[in-house]
């Protein structure tokens, strides 16, 4: 299978776009392929649309803003490829070149009547290595919905698309599977064979999936509309597409000694144990394996980190201190979860604030939120089991009392990666090795020293036990 490093010498590429299409935000980063260092950026708030057969993805206010941003971009710049990554458990019902249905919101439950009967069907743990998640988290159980509830649209479909495959099709028009946004927990895939699980025989959609292309193949090159739309060459070349938490993986399996762990953060906070064993995956804790671009399963364990941060600490959130922190265990302060009910390493549990959190500043609720996720952290790490290393990205490799807290509590060396633009990086990663550090082959990364905190152990066991304890 030839890959991108063979179909776009690394020599012609000055820059690249990225595509990251978040659950919360969209953004289009315009990298240096050199230097791997960001050029230009541009975010938009990825908005849900209510009305219509059911709540669903804007997806034509998303591709206004790409082509608006790509064209901002050829202004200032020469855009020599695109990457696109994306949130997964969605995807695209295709009528020919239109949507024979909206784009579904995962977060949107399917009727009690229906999950029960897609149930009855859905392949076991065994197979897909994927648990049953709440609403259309599975993506299978999404497809099984839209094919019960609407059988004359869902009659017209011609292919099913997963999220980053609709937008390299929206952008050059040509169909492609592909294995990391099939490998999300979508009961879709069976990663241990590297194939479709048999779901998809069972409901007869094998036909629907276009073939398989890796990641780092190039799908196609923009559409002579798209090219006259932002001012690009028609020749630019778009990468198949990429699931997000697996972009994150890219420049760490190209430069980090297996085995390791990565922490994605964002919406999500994505721990995969890159090299480990799938055998202790706990399907009724919200693990599950994921499929690196290789193919390769990766154990995963999440929680909803960006989403539970916000129920603490409020949208304008202060920067927690270490003094923040000793306030909130000195006064045995403590959030339980899970705060994103029925997701993460306690999704069986009712979440619960502090009954004083209003009377805590906002550098002291960010405090208790960064423990939160740091205590939540060192749980999905036991699960998906650790490595020799911890690396996080994104939002949290920024935040240094998690990051302290979390290197206390595991007693593994944490580093914090500074790649200031998440899962963009991993994308651009596809077409060369941008943004790494050629004296050793390494992404750049800082090491991170443990925070001491008086009372900290103690605060963590508790916070454990209460976590484990049944309440209602």
């Amino acid at each position: 299978m030839t890959n991108l490093s063979d179909q776009v010498h690394a020599a012609a590429l000055e820059t690249i776009a990225v595509i990251d299409i978040g659950k919360t935000t969209a953004k289009l980063v315009l990298l240096d392929a050199g230097k791997g260092i960001e050029l230009d950026a541009r975010s938009l708030a990825n908005e849900v649309l209510p009305e219509g057969p059911y709540p669903h993805a804007d997806v034509e206010r998303l591709f206004n803003f790409i082509v608006e941003t790509l064209r901002a971009f050829a202004e200032s710049h020469a855009v020599s490829a695109i990457s696109i990554t994306t949130h997964g458990a969605t995807a695209a019902l295709m009528a020919g070149n239109e949507l024979a249905l909206p784009v579904l919101d995962y977060e949107h439950p399917a009727p009690d009547d229906i999950r029960k009967r897609y149930d009855e069907v859905r392949p076991d743990f065994g197979e897909t290595l994927t648990p049953a998640l709440p609403g259309g988290l599975n993506l299978g159980a999404q497809i099984f919905w839209q094919a019960e509830t609407f059988p004359d649209e869902f009659s017209r479909v011609t292919a099913i698309l997963t999220y980053a495959q609709y937008w390299a099709f929206r952008l050059t028009s040509q169909l492609a599977s592909e294995v990391t946004s099939l490998g999300c927990h979508t009961d879709l895939w069976a990663p241990v064979p590297n194939r479709f699980s048999s779901l998809v025989e069972k409901m007869g959609w094998t036909h629907l999936f276009p073939p398989l292309k890796r990641a780092d193949q190039i799908v196609g090159t923009l559409t002579a509309e798209l090219a006259a739309l932002t001012g690009l060459s028609a020749e630019t070349p778009v990468a198949t597409g990429i699931h997000d938490s697996n972009a994150s993986l890219v420049p760490h399996l190209r430069g980090a000694t297996a085995p390791f762990n990565v922490i994605s953060s964002g919406t999500w906070t994505i721990h995969m144990h890159v090299g480990g064993a799938t055998d202790w995956l706990d399907p009724t804790r919200d693990s599950l394996a994921n499929v690196d671009y290789l193919g390769r399963p990766v154990p995963t364990a999440r929680f909803m980190g960006g989403r539970e941060f916000a129920a603490i600490a409020g949208k304008q959130a202060g920067i927690p201190t270490t003094a923040d922190a000793q306030h909130i265990i000195d006064n045995d302060i403590v959030a339980l979860p899970s705060l994103a009910h029925g997701v993460g390493p306690f999704g069986h549990q009712m979440g619960k604030l502090p009954a004083g959190i209003n009377q805590l500043d906002t550098g002291q609720k960010a405090a208790l939120a960064s423990l939160y996720l740091a205590l939540n952290s060192t749980v999905a790490l036991g699960i998906c089991g650790t490595g020799t290393r911890i690396i996080v990205e994104g939002p949290l490799a920024r935040n240094q009392l998690y990051l302290g807290v979390l290197r206390y509590l595991t007693g593994i060396p944490v580093s914090a990666s500074d790649d200031a633009t998440g899962t963009s990086l991993g994308a651009a990663m596809l077409f060369t090795n941008v943004g790494l550090d050629h004296k050793n082959g390494e992404a750049s990364y800082k090491s991170v020293e443990p925070i001491l905190l008086d009372g900290l152990t103690s605060y963590a066991e508790r916070w454990r036990r209460l976590a484990e304890s049944p309440r209602t």
